[in-house]
This record gives structure tokens, C-alpha cells and sequence, in this order.
């Protein structure tokens, strides 16, 4: 679960980070660091949220909706 947690607060600190990407070069296409390295992290961001996802569903095992009903409280709803 720490593993998820780091997945999903990495993108956002690089992001918040502007200092590292504030600049011109290099250039990918014509177009400035600046530029190019957000939508880089557009695509890593999906994939860090997947990834994410995955373990905290491997972590957390699916538990069948039953209305909340357990054997012990079913006479009591009755």
C-alpha cells in the first residue's frame, strides 16, 4: 500500500516541482522542455495510476456486496 501511495505522489511532485522543468532545452520536436516534459508526464501519470490501482487491488481482496447482512445479524432483520 505504501508502494500505491508513492505511484500516485510521484507525479504530483515532479509536477509541483516547476524549478526542474522551467526551461528551454532540449527541444523534442520544436517544442521547449517545458512543454513536452508535462505531456510526457500525462502518460506516466496513467500508468502510475494503474499501477496503483492494481496493488491496491491485489492488497485488498473483492469482497461480494451483500447488503451488509451477516449470518449472525440476519434474524435481527427480520
Amino acid at each position: 500500500m505504501v508502494l500505491a501511495g508513492i505511484l500516485v505522489a510521484a507525479p504530483i511532485l515532479a509536477l509541483v516541482w516547476v524549478s526542474s522543468y522551467a526551461k528551454d532545452g532540449p527541444q523534442l520536436g520544436g517544442f521547449p522542455f517545458f512543454f513536452w516534459y508535462q505531456l510526457l508526464w500525462v502518460f506516466l501519470t496513467s500508468g502510475c495510476t494503474y499501477a496503483a490501482y492494481r496493488i491496491v487491488l491485489a492488497a485488498r481482496p473483492h469482497r461480494p456486496m451483500d447488503g451488509g447482512t451477516t449470518p449472525e445479524r440476519e434474524g435481527a432483520l427480520r
